[in-house]
């Protein structure tokens, strides 16, 4: 594999799913207004058919009840844990409530952080994102 931009940064989900949300809102108004697209309609039809999918899947996780606060408010918040850009940006993505998930996405998390530095962490992002609401429910549904 070859690397085509070094300076190509990472996404988070919540930043794929508002510039996919609106993409799509901008094609409804061009649609809306006449606009011509030179697209051919094979390729409309599988770019919208790619867009609405991922945008499906996307909100059915904790990035489509984020904001853009929340991310700012999360991302000041883990500065002081000296976490990598991707795993930060592993636990915006994922909203870990366990310890046995921040142990699978912090790199040799027993020799980095201690349990009350884990602890720390779940408090954070419980505290800052919202929960995946099918998790969270009492009754598990």
């Amino acid at each position: 594999m070859e690397v085509k931009d070094n300076n190509a940064a990472m996404l988070s989900n919540y930043e794929v799913f508002k510039l996919l949300t609106d993409l799509k809102d901008q094609r409804k108004e061009d649609n809306n207004s006449g606009k011509n697209n030179k697209r051919s309609a094979a390729g409309e039809q599988n770019l919208d058919a790619v867009t609405s999918e991922t945008l499906r899947y996307l909100s059915q996780t904790p990035c489509g009840r984020q904001g853009p606060d929340t991310v700012k408010e999360f991302l000041i918040a883990m500065t002081p844990h000296k976490l990598t850009k991707a795993e930060t940006l592993q636990l915006l993505n994922l909203s870990p409530r366990t310890a046995v998930e921040i142990h699978l996405i912090v790199q040799e998390c027993e020799e980095r952080l201690c349990e009350e530095q884990i602890d720390e962490l779940i408090q954070t992002v419980r505290g800052i994102l919202p929960g995946d609401p099918q998790k969270d429910a009492p009754d598990g549904s």
